[in-house]
């Protein structure tokens, strides 16, 4: 009978060895699959967050460029530029002046000079950034400058090869005509060259207009925000920039189709040939090319090291330029997040192993330890939550984030029978906003921005796909909600999005959107946010009633 009890007593110690076997077996793959899904999600945040901010920067460099061929582009309309250049076209052709105004017809050619010659001066001088603005013949000679005596009279393109090869150009776009970044043969100035055909009102080309604006305001603001030039002695400043991936971020800015630098934070590399293999391979591959969109873009990551040290590099190549935008930041930085997430839950593993092991060799302590294990599951269980959490919530508006869209996605359940609504409202300008009232205030239209969108579709699933971007998902099964439901409710979402937010002591943002709606009736996936930012950046600026909608 004895021995009976203690062959039992045997049995169950096997099947609870057993137990804790399998139980360390699950708990390990439980940390391991954790600790890979939890990294790779944190690390591709990281690249988005890099991504959108490279994005927001070379827009800042297309705008600044774009309002600069607006500004030439209004010179070239001036009355004093075209009277000038059909009195010398006439001249030099032997044309009858009759079809001029009569004080054109009447004036002398230097007459018409002086005036332009002093409109020139003028116009430049409201232009801070205007390094030379001048008038040209077709055949390149300089008429009026607003800097330089010495340039009136010289011939700036001198060889025919180069000289036809330029009105080309011209001819065939009918518009500005940017010469890359140069350095201005007056005074040695790096600076942004551009120029523009003018035309007779028979369609001749009868001469040009040009200007040259300075890199220097828009270097330093890229520097700025880029991270330069941030009030490091203010405490607070500091603590937010010293948490930040990119806090020790730089940029350069390359001419492709030289393969030189044109913005480094090393001004003696400044139109030197670039020496970082992997970035001269990045210019030789796009040099000529026009970009794989409608705006000329490529964007992408690299990494490279440069004297041992391992980067991270996000670019945007402005095919209409041939300029590849980077911005760069040790590997170290930008991951980490992903590099501490990956230890904390490599240790997290460690300490259950361990707490495993003792509890499989004190058995006399069963219960307690029993206890223990409960408590530190229940804890776990919060961890993985609170982790969850910041995974899939943007923290600033509440909204669903990125990543949580991906997943979404993943599982979303859209056919023909079950078809899906996705609108994204776009704020226009988000990044002039920030610059003019402040971050806390861009925050503010963030949040109601959010807010609005829970109003009008309450229980909907809001996402925040970028840092300026919002898309709303609506299923939709029997027909319901109908298409003129959804535009109706997205016309009132835009309308209440159109009322001023007022900022205390800065006065009131208006803020404008960029809104797109599109129903999908096949199997979706994260495409979408591209189809719907490709519609809003085709349709710009959102009018109350003509919100740009599409079947896919």
């Amino acid at each position: 009978m004895a021995k009976a009890k203690k062959k039992e007593k045997k049995k169950f110690k096997i099947s609870l060895n057993l137990v804790l076997i399998i139980q360390l077996i699950v708990m390990l793959g439980i940390s391991l699959f954790t600790t890979n899904t939890v990294s790779n999600r944190t690390r591709d945040s990281s690249d988005a967050h890099m991504e959108m901010t490279t994005t927001e920067r070379s827009q800042v460099i297309k705008n600044y460029v774009e309002m600069s061929e607006h500004q030439l582009t209004d010179f070239s309309k001036a009355r004093q530029v075209t009277d000038l250049l059909n009195k010398i076209y006439n001249r030099d052709n032997h044309l009858s002046d009759d079809d001029l105004p009569a004080g054109v017809k009447d004036a002398t050619v230097e007459e018409l000079t002086g005036l332009a010659q002093a409109y020139t001066g003028l116009f430049a001088g409201d232009i801070p950034t205007a390094e030379s603005v001048w008038i040209g013949t077709w055949d390149t000679h300089i008429l009026t400058h607003n800097s330089s005596e010495e340039s009136i009279g010289m011939q700036l393109e001198e060889d025919p090869n180069e000289l036809e090869q330029l009105h080309q150009k011209l001819l065939s776009k009918k518009g500005v005509v940017n010469n890359g970044i140069i350095a201005s043969r007056s005074t040695g100035t790096q600076i942004i060259s551009m120029c523009r055909a003018i035309y007779n009102k028979n369609g001749k080309a009868i001469g040009m207009v040009g200007m040259g604006i300075k890199t220097d305001g828009l270097i330093n603001t890229l520097d700025k925000i880029s991270g330069a030039n941030k009030n490091l002695n203010d405490p607070k400043v500091k603590a937010k920039f010293d948490r930040s991936d990119l806090r020790n971020a730089t940029y350069y800015m390359l001419d492709t189709e030289n393969a030189t630098y044109l913005f480094t934070a090393d001004k003696e590399k400044v139109n030197a040939e670039v020496d970082i293999p992997e970035l001269k391979e990045l210019c030789e591959k796009f040099k000529g090319s026009r970009g794989n969109d409608n705006e000329g873009e490529y964007e992408g990551k690299i990494e490279y090291k440069v004297n041992g040290k391992e980067y991270v590099s996000s670019y945007v190549f402005m095919g209409d330029y041939q300029w590849l935008f980077l911005v760069n930041a040790p590997t170290d930085d930008v991951y980490a997040l992903t590099n501490g997430m990956r230890m904390y839950l490599i240790i997290f593993g460690f300490i259950l192993l361990i707490l495993t092991v003792v509890f499989f060799f004190i058995n006399k302590r069963q219960e307690k330890i029993n206890q223990k294990l409960v408590s530190t599951i229940a804890k776990n269980s919060q961890t993985r939550q609170s982790l969850n959490t910041a995974m899939f919530k943007d923290v600033l508006t509440n909204a669903n984030n990125r990543v949580s869209f991906a997943m979404d996605m993943e599982s979303a359940d859209v056919s023909e029978q079950k078809p899906c609504y996705f609108m994204m409202f776009n704020i226009l300008g988000f990044s002039e906003i920030n610059t003019r009232f402040g971050n806390d205030a861009g925050d503010q239209l963030l949040v109601r921005t959010v807010d609005t969108l829970k109003d009008i579709f309450p229980g909907r699933a809001i996402y925040r796909t970028g840092s300026d971007e919002f898309v709303v998902m609506i299923p939709s099964e029997g027909g319901q909600p109908a298409p003129d439901q959804i535009m109706n409710d997205v016309n009132t979402a835009f309308r209440q999005l159109m009322v001023p937010e007022k900022i205390d002591n800065l006065g009131a943002i208006y803020p404008k959107y960029k809104i797109a709606v599109i129903r999908r009736s096949g199997p979706a996936d994260t495409s979408v946010v591209a189809a719907l930012k490709d519609m809003t950046n085709r349709k710009g600026e959102a009018t109350y009633g003509m919100i740009d909608y599409r079947e896919m």
